[in-house]
Order: C-alpha cells, then sequence, then structure tokens
C-alpha cells in the first residue's frame, strides 16, 4: 500500500506487493491494515508529510500542531484505505461499494450524450469507474499522466480494466489528447482530475481556498471543442467500501462563447472544490 511512497512512488516492486496484499492476501489484511500502514509510511515520508500539513492549511488554514498531526495521520490512512480497496478490484477480496450519491440527477441529465467528469485526488475517486461502468454501463476513459515506470503503469491499468476503464496517457504532446474528442463525439466519457497542474502546463486562474489558484484549461477547452458538458463530481472515502459521491450540476462552455465563459466556469468548478474539500480536509490526496 502507500508505504512505497517512503521509497519510491514509481517502484513497479512496491506497487506489485502492494497489490499481492490487498488481492491475495487474508481478507483482513485488506480490511484491518491500511491504517497501520498508512501511518507508517507518515513517519517514514517526511517530504510527503510535509506536503499533506501545506494542503491542510490551504484547505481550512493553520491550526495547532495538535491537530495537524492527528488530520495528517487520517489522510495517510485513507489513502492508504482507498489504494488496497482499489488494487483489490476482481479480486477474492472484492466486495460491493456502498456509496451514498448525492446529485445523482445531475448525473442523469447528461446521460445520452458525451461528458467530461471532471473530478480531484481524493478518496475514492478511482471508485468512479466501478460506479459508472456498472449499473450504468457507460463507456468511460480515466485521463492520466505517464508515470515514470511503464511497468507499474501497466499494472495500474491492469486494475482498472477489470471494472471496464480504459486509460488514456498524456503529457506534453497534444496530440495524445485526439482520442479524448473522438471519445466524447461518439458518447463516451472522459474522466479528467482538476486539481494538479504541473510545470509548463497552461491553466486558467481562479480563487481557490480564498486565495489565488489555477485549474488544468484542458478539460475546459476540450469541452468547448466537443461541445459537452463538465459534470463536478467529487468524492470522500468514510469507511471501508463506503464513499460520498457529491454529483454537482454540469457546467456548459459553448464554441461561440467568449474566452469569460471558460473563465466563469473554471470558477464556478473552484468553488465547489474548495467547499467540498473543507468538509472532508483529510480526503486531498494531491501529495
Amino acid at each position: 500500500m502507500p508505504a512505497g511512497m517512503a521509497v519510491s512512488r514509481h517502484s513497479v516492486f512496491l506497487r506489485r506487493l502492494a497489490w499481492l496484499g490487498a488481492a491475495r492476501g487474508p481478507f483482513w489484511v485488506l480490511r484491518y491494515t491500511p491504517p497501520l500502514v498508512g501511518w507508517t509510511a507518515a513517519v517514514l515520508s517526511k517530504d510527503a508529510r510535509r506536503r499533506v500539513v501545506e494542503n491542510l492549511h490551504r484547505v481550512r488554514g493553520s491550526a495547532p500542531a495538535w491537530r495537524d498531526t492527528i488530520e495528517t495521520m487520517q489522510t495517510f490512512a485513507s489513502f492508504a484505505g482507498a489504494l488496497g480497496e482499489s488494487l483489490a478490484t476482481g479480486s477474492k477480496n472484492d466486495r460491493p461499494l456502498e456509496p451514498s450519491i448525492e446529485g445523482e440527477e445531475h448525473l442523469r441529465a447528461v446521460l445520452g450524450g458525451g461528458f467530461i467528469i471532471g473530478t480531484i485526488h481524493s478518496g475514492g475517486w478511482d471508485v468512479l469507474g466501478a460506479l459508472l461502468t456498472g449499473e450504468l454501463e457507460l463507456d468511460m476513459v480515466v485521463v492520466m499522466a505517464h508515470e515514470a515506470d511503464p511497468d507499474a503503469q501497466r499494472l495500474q491499468d491492469d486494475v482498472r480494466g477489470k471494472i471496464r476503464v480504459r486509460v488514456v496517457h498524456v503529457g506534453s504532446d497534444a496530440l495524445e489528447a485526439l482520442p479524448l474528442l473522438g471519445q466524447l463525439r461518439r458518447g463516451g466519457v472522459v474522466a479528467m482530475q482538476l486539481d494538479r497542474t504541473p510545470p509548463g502546463m497552461r491553466t486558467v486562474p481562479v480563487r481557490l481556498f480564498d486565495a489565488d489558484g489555477a485549474l488544468p484549461e484542458g478539460p475546459f477547452r476540450l469541452a468547448r471543442l466537443a461541445r459537452v458538458p463538465i459534470l463536478p463530481i467529487f468524492c470522500a472515502r468514510v469507511g471501508f467500501r463506503r464513499y460520498r459521491v457529491v454529483i454537482h450540476p454540469p457546467v456548459w462552455i459553448q464554441r461561440e462563447d467568449p474566452p469569460e465563459a471558460t473563465l466563469a466556469a473554471a470558477q464556478s468548478i473552484a468553488d465547489r472544490m474548495t467547499a467540498f474539500l473543507r468538509e472532508h480536509p483529510s480526503q486531498w490526496f494531491n501529495f
């Protein structure tokens, strides 16, 4: 599980070890050990621990050291649990999800055509695929950055493939995004994360957590080109196999709209991100 963060985020050996524990080990390992593994990772990984504290301060402001410590440990424990449950997909340890879904009417409103899911790195974002490709049988693609270790990337992609989610890895080459446009025009779904803006990425300026921030420009350009809405969906892990899923109203950007429409759309999503993460500050895994 996330102990690999303390040594190498991209080690296929550690990723495979995590998969063996979650999918092949006794069920009690998946059910009860993730918090211990997460806490161990927090102790061993000073840099990741520092980034979690920085995120907590961004989301809810500074706090006494004891509160930072508790919520940091909660973040690592939640991350370990969500990762373990994801890696157990399709194995003997897999169990039905128990989602609490708010705003399902917004999802129903966009069914029948293509749309973009705008989400964040939080507890259970990876379970969205199981929810959407299961009962609804949607054709879904998840957009991910390339991993440094191709074998580790392949292992994680194989897990997602078990729930009929295809992964498209994109980088700096604009041509890599062309399949996404075709996916949307065929009426499919594209899921993209909105909370990471690595150096060199084109962004849209927003106010996030009452401070200057930015969201990736790509999802908004894609929505404009494909004439599809962005559906903000955020998840929080609230227990073993239990998730809170919040679906917001779709955000539209028409191709003929002025540039200011992109700014307004991005700000509306940033406001929802702020509100959700302030409700669940220890569920943000952007570290």
